[in-house]
């Protein structure tokens, strides 16, 4: 990763969305040199796609939470995924070290929502404890 190729992914994560030729300008480069750079970046999985950034509140999404999800003993990580994914609200999950064996960033329409979705989790007894923490407000939006 050379600094060319740094300065390409800061414009990426910058607009995702931004030229060839605009980004080859920005780094003194040809537009298809630019191409070649990106392309190469994505096979080496430097670069593993692109999204849209959306406002949850368009969606309804009003209350947004992590949540400890504390396992039964023997509970396997492939199981907390599937069951995580069936869940719509669950928009991002990781197993982590600590007392908790996994943490949920969920969105929901509102805290009833949110009470809801917490009692689903719990319904087929692998969740055996949560502890959630509304977010209240974005300090730092999302970096690459």
């Amino acid at each position: 990763m050379d600094d060319v190729n740094r300065q390409i992914l800061a414009l990426l994560v910058e607009d995702g969305r931004r030229s060839y030729d605009d980004i080859a300008r920005r780094v003194s480069l040809s537009a298809p040199a630019v191409k070649r750079r990106i392309d190469r970046m994505r096979a080496d999985g430097a670069i593993r796609g692109f999204s849209a950034v959306i406002d949850p509140e368009a969606f309804g999404w009003r209350t947004e939470a992590l949540v400890e999800l504390f396992y039964a003993p023997g509970t396997l990580l492939e199981q907390v995924a599937a069951s995580l994914a069936r869940h719509p609200q669950v928009v991002e999950a990781w197993s982590v070290t600590g007392d908790a064996d996994a943490i949920a960033r969920v969105r929901t329409g509102d805290n009833r929502d949110l009470e809801r979705l917490i009692m689903e989790l719990q319904q087929d007894g692998q969740v055996i404890r949560t502890r959630s923490q509304i977010i209240m407000s974005d300090l730092i939006a999302p970096r690459a």
